[in-house]
């Protein structure tokens, strides 16, 4: 089974920061894999994988790139739901064209949220009469 498609849908694009500003801001925090924030009076030490992120999105910044971040968020192609679900791609396919369950388009390939199958069989556990053909 192939992966899972990210999605881009949320997200968000910050400018680059004054090099200057960001490039020491970058070298301080790559001084030391221990980084702590405070966030309304509470101290907190980010963990290394946060550690990393932040110092990766001020070097792009220092280096006068715009950033964008986004939340990863699956998709799946008809298969992958297919599976997921239970049911045959064919009936699947037949129930993005109803609406019954919502799809993204990324060209001409559809895209189904994971939770949206769920949803679909969860309200299929309550009410039996949408089985498949």
């Amino acid at each position: 089974m192939s992966s899972p498609t990210p999605s881009l849908s949320k997200l968000r694009a910050f400018p680059a920061l004054e090099k200057k500003a960001a490039a020491r801001l970058a070298a301080a925090l790559d001084e030391s894999a221990d980084t702590t924030v405070f966030v309304n009076g509470t101290t907190l030490q980010l963990p290394d994988v946060a550690h990393a992120a932040l110092i990766d999105v001020l070097q792009r910044m220092a280096r006068g790139d715009e950033v964008s971040v986004s939340t990863v968020e699956s998709l799946l192609n008809t298969s992958q739901a297919a599976k997921m679900a239970g049911v045959s791609a064919s009936y699947l396919r037949k129930l993005t064209d109803s609406g019954t369950i919502p799809v993204e388009y990324r060209g001409t390939h559809r895209r189904i949220r994971p939770a949206a199958v769920q949803a679909w069989l969860d309200a299929r556990a309550t009410s039996p009469a949408d089985t498949p053909e």
